[in-house]
């Protein structure tokens, strides 16, 4: 006798960037793909996925949606929304960073009926039993829901070793759509959850509470290797907050992948404390096994403002393991924030001094500069409030939030524009790219930058008017 299994669906929202969905593929993979039909729609890659979910509608269990704070708010309003009137009685689950940080607050909006905090796997199971058994909620830890005019906030759910859940089925998305759309073959990947460490610019903290687990290297050895046969990929990206938390880990990992002669490049997080402590060998193990690059957070150039965000790291850490990096091949990319409040004059310009030291120590190297944009749940976004910032007190206001390209009412427009002329200068000044056409711009650009003279800057209005659709600060 053939059972017929309850429809799961799941919504990404549309953002501008074309990561998979892991979060996503996370809970659907632990499920029981004997009782439970998943179907994941991205927002990113159809053209209408309201009418591609409306085709599933009818005999649907649920909605999940994965929500982070910001842009992508407004595309999971709007879905919420219309499924609610086209299906009123579909429980609604908004999960992913805003929920976890706004838990209650989001239950404001009639279209949400759940909200699931952190790690989500076990609870969105649970949900889904109970949906199907049509029982209470008021057992499932890491949620919140609203019962009638009451909204209840569950107990918190433990973290959970990621090693008690079944491989990801990436079979459940399009691969072969995100490898196009990234115009690379490249896989996305997290093999651990949490962090450690204490940003105090930082969410994780909050969300996470200083926690970390991860996969065991043997079991990520098997399922790579499986995932690249079956949706080959020449590079793999991993998504973890900090991937090189434990040298022995690392390790153990590049050791899986050249004995399972796999053959991708990889990319992942290193915190620059990580990267001195480091040692040659196991530098060159990493880069035999294919690593190409690795992501070092450095957010200042100021020892006095690196204290104040509690990166409990050194300026000169940033620049030994970037030393180490240019030895062994590697890229690196150095993320950068300035326009923090109360900021002095000397802080910025020490982190646009650590720009210029760092990509010219190699050609591989890349620095982006973001301004700083309070993200909740972190212990300066609070100090932020308390100074009589207005944050965001509705989805919609969240949802205006840009947090690429804004910045702080604090933020003089004097500043601004000289941190945007020295982001695409920068950029020009240590280019690989000899074009003829670039050629005399690079040449601009590096004096500039020696110089530190970024007045009337003519060469970059020339850049964007002949590219106007292509951010080139």
């Amino acid at each position: 006798m053939t059972t017929t299994k309850s429809k799961i669906l799941l919504y990404n929202p549309r953002s501008v960037f074309f990561t998979m969905p892991l979060g996503l593929l996370a809970i659907a993979s632990n499920l029981d793909p004997e009782r439970f039909e998943v179907i994941i729609i991205d927002g990113r890659l159809e053209d209408d996925p309201l009418r591609m979910l409306q085709l599933h509608l009818q005999d649907a269990l649920c909605l999940g949606v994965s929500v982070l704070t910001g842009a992508p708010i407004r595309d999971a309003l709007q879905i919420s929304r219309a499924v609610k009137a086209l299906r009123p009685d579909l429980p609604v689950v908004w999960g992913g960073w805003h929920p976890s940080l706004f838990p209650t607050e989001c239950l404001a909006e009639r279209a949400i009926d759940i909200t699931v905090q952190g790690q989500g796997e076990e609870t969105f199971r649970e949900l889904v039993e109970k949906f199907a058994a049509n029982e209470n909620l008021r057992s499932v830890a890491g949620i919140a829901f609203r019962e009638g005019k009451t909204i209840h906030q569950n107990a918190a759910r433990p973290l959970r070793d990621m090693n008690d859940f079944p491989l990801a089925r990436y079979e459940l998305i399009p691969v072969e759509k995100y490898y196009a759309r990234k115009n690379h073959r490249q896989l996305d990947y997290i093999s651990s959850i949490g962090c450690y460490f204490r940003c105090a610019f930082c969410a994780d903290p909050y969300v996470f509470k200083r926690k970390w687990n991860a996969i065991a290297p043997e079991r990520m050895g098997a399922e790579l290797e499986h995932l690249w046969h079956r949706f080959p990929f020449d590079d793999l990206n991993f998504q973890d907050e900090t991937f090189f938390t434990y040298a022995d880990r690392v390790a153990a990992i590049a050791e899986e992948l050249l004995r399972r002669n796999l053959k991708f490049s990889w990319a992942g997080t290193l915190r620059a404390d990580q990267g001195v402590r480091m040692s040659d060998d196991l530098f060159a193990l990493c880069k035999r096994s294919g690593l190409r690059r690795v992501m070092i957070g450095v957010e200042s150039g100021d020892q006095q403002t690196l204290n104040w965000l509690k990166k409990d790291i050194t300026i000169e850490q940033v620049f030994e393991t970037a030393e180490r990096c240019k030895r062994f091949d590697l890229g690196a990319i150095f993320p950068f924030i300035v326009g923090f409040p109360q900021e002095s004059p000397e802080s910025v310009e020490a982190s646009l001094q650590a720009v210029k030291r760092l990509r010219a120590i190699s050609p591989k190297f890349e620095t982006v500069i973001f301004f700083y944009q309070p993200y909740p749940g972190s212990p300066i976004a609070d100090l932020v409030r308390d100074s009589g910032y207005p944050m965001p007190q509705s989805l919609e206001g969240w949802a205006a939030f840009d947090y690429v390209e804004s910045y702080g009412p604090w933020v003089p427009q004097e500043k601004w524009e000289r941190v945007q002329r020295f982001k695409f200068y920068q950029r020009f000044a240590w280019s690989e790219n000899g074009s003829l056409l670039k050629w005399p711009i690079k040449r601009l650009a590096r004096l500039r930058c020696e110089k530190d003279f970024y007045k009337f800057p003519i060469e970059k209005r020339l850049v964007e008017w002949l590219k106007p659709a292509t951010s080139l600060s």
